[in-house]
């Protein structure tokens, strides 16, 4: 269903104006950064790792790569000259599987999300089943923040269960 509900949303999103694309990344940037306390305490309940490592390096890292992932969409070009009578087009490829280890969550989170994301992919997120807290958090930024239904999916589980289907799934067209 998630896969189903992430193809749904690949035409439209991937026609969505790239400005719009970025707004709605910054707007999820603000509600990252308003509720880092929040997703601090989540990691650190997940992952054991002491709160003010939670709320310095992790949730650090990923407003680092909300910012880092901005500035370079902003300058990246999609159309490039190939020959004075042809382009290169650089398009969305579709449906993406993004498959997080337990370790630095939001970190690997947000440097698949993000991209897929700003270029116009839709996803599914599958958080590891070790540390599941911070990728059900983040979930609820990007409805906050108004990403159209299907753009942003997650499904809970393991790897042998989630992971294997997500991998294998004939609709998916990226896994990460």
């Amino acid at each position: 269903a998630a896969v189903d509900a992430a193809r749904a949303a690949f035409p439209s999103w991937s026609q969505t104006p790239r400005a719009e694309r970025a707004a709605l990344i910054k707007k999820l940037g603000e509600i990252y950064k308003a509720r880092s306390e929040e997703m601090a305490q989540a990691m650190s309940m997940e992952m054991g790792a002491p709160i003010e490592m939670s709320r310095s390096s992790q949730v650090g890292a990923g407003m680092w790569h909300i910012g880092g992932f901005l500035k370079a969409f902003e300058k990246f070009d999609f159309e490039r000259d190939f020959s004075a009578t042809e382009k290169t087009l650089l398009e969305p490829i579709g449906v993406c599987a993004l498959i997080t280890p337990w370790n630095w969550p939001m970190n690997q989170i947000m440097l698949k999300a993000i991209p897929a994301m700003a270029t116009g992919c839709t996803m599914v997120l599958k958080p590891s089943e070790v540390a599941p807290l911070s990728g059900l958090l983040f979930a609820e930024f990007v409805h906050e923040a108004g990403f159209p239904a299907g753009v942003f999916n997650l499904v809970n589980g393991d790897g042998a269960g989630v992971g294997s289907q997500l991998s294998a799934h004939p609709q998916v067209d990226m896994v990460s």
